[in-house]
């Protein structure tokens, strides 16, 4: 199995959530390696050149992980992703494990933030999902899927039963139009250089997750009943040639999971989100909702977990998002192996609906 590093850093929730290779050099000494691809078929109402359906293949994502392991107190990852036109440096840090309630990170990586945003695409109830409606945590800005430059704190204490991170980071990621402060000195803005603090804490009522990510689904294999908030703050944390406002952001999240009889296990998430750039840039700024639900139950090979989502962000533009979707994922292995089939239909306000079927295919090794 890889190192809990390699895979926390692909948003594992546990070290062995996927396969891969570890080599062992000497005691409590290694190096792992692995990979993780996603790839899908889409057909899109009104996408093509003509306004017809679209028709597209995509590699939605290939990762590497990469782990090491120093002693049992020193660690350290170096992540890649596949950014559709080149392979880039994902997550790259230093980690330091000084206790199941201690833990110190340092480098390139993601930020304490919401549940969504922590599970990421492999992860996600249903699978596929990314960050874009309600949750908005990197989505137009940051340096790469979210990621940030920084140091982070965190670890599990009451039995691993609540979760904290608390970290500061670079900043500059609230979304569109972001300039870093070099490019505000280019353009002559006269901004303070602050740091972004960010930070969560989660309580597990029923079973613990311990561990720094979080995952959207445990695939039955859990019973979980949590609640998180989180939230980030920057000083002239947007930086825009329209100006310079204050950023500020805060979500509670919930899940809740139950296994049943014969095997199966019923999901129920829902999330709130609030997001303030001081009143700069007002399609960034706002409140977000998201729920979905699932149930999971074995087949002959394998498991069926249909499930349902809906979101719907309201900016401060008057103009609202929302999307809907419903999709039936086949669990061939876990995280590992998975093919999923989903049909969503997104609306903005002003716009004509827009519908999209998609069918997707994730690997992990």
């Amino acid at each position: 199995m890889l190192l809990a590093t390699a895979s926390l850093a692909a948003s594992l929730a546990t070290s062995d959530a996927h396969a891969g290779a570890t080599i062992p050099f000497g005691e409590d000494k290694s190096v792992s390696v692995g990979f993780g691809m996603r790839g899908s078929y889409s057909s899109i109402e009104n996408g093509a050149p003509d306004g017809s359906h679209a028709n597209d293949f995509n590699l939605d994502s290939a990762r590497i992980f990469l782990g090491a392991s120093l002693n049992k107190n020193i660690k350290g990852m170096f992540n890649t992703e596949w950014d559709g036109d080149r392979i880039r440096v994902l997550d790259a840090a230093a980690q330091f494990a000084i206790s199941p309630e201690l833990n110190v990170w340092a480098g390139r990586l993601l930020s304490p933030s919401d549940r969504a945003n922590m599970a990421g695409p492999y992860y996600s109830l249903g699978g596929g999902y990314w960050a874009g409606v309600a949750s908005r945590y990197g989505y137009n800005g940051g340096i790469f899927r979210g990621r940030d430059d920084g140091i982070v704190v965190w670890g599990n204490v009451a039995g691993d039963k609540l979760g904290y991170s608390f970290g500061v980071f670079e900043g500059h990621t609230f979304g569109i139009g972001s300039l870093t402060d070099d490019g505000a000195k280019a353009v002559g803005l006269k901004a303070a250089d602050k740091p972004m603090y960010a930070g969560r804490v989660q309580y597990d009522f029923w079973d613990a997750e311990p561990g720094y990510y979080g995952t959207g689904t445990y695939l039955g294999s859990k019973d979980i009943l949590a609640i998180g908030l989180a939230g980030r703050q920057q000083k002239d944390g947007v930086l825009t040639v329209a100006g310079i406002g204050d950023y500020e952001s805060w979500n509670v999240d919930f899940l809740m999971e139950k296994r049943l009889g014969s095997g199966g296990a019923v999901s129920v998430e829902a999330a709130y989100y609030d997001y303030d750039t001081g009143n700069v840039v007002l399609s960034e700024q706002g409140k977000a909702w998201s729920a979905g639900a699932g149930y999971i139950f074995p087949i002959g090979r394998g498991s069926l977990q249909p499930y349902v989502r809906y979101q719907k962000f309201e900016a401060d533009t008057a103009i609202d998002t929302r999307q809907q979707d419903v999709g039936l994922n086949w669990i061939l292995d876990g995280y590992n192996a998975q093919v999923g089939a989903a049909y969503s239909r997104t609306k903005m306000t002003g716009t004509s609906d827009q519908s999209r079927f998609v069918v997707a295919l994730q690997l992990q090794y």
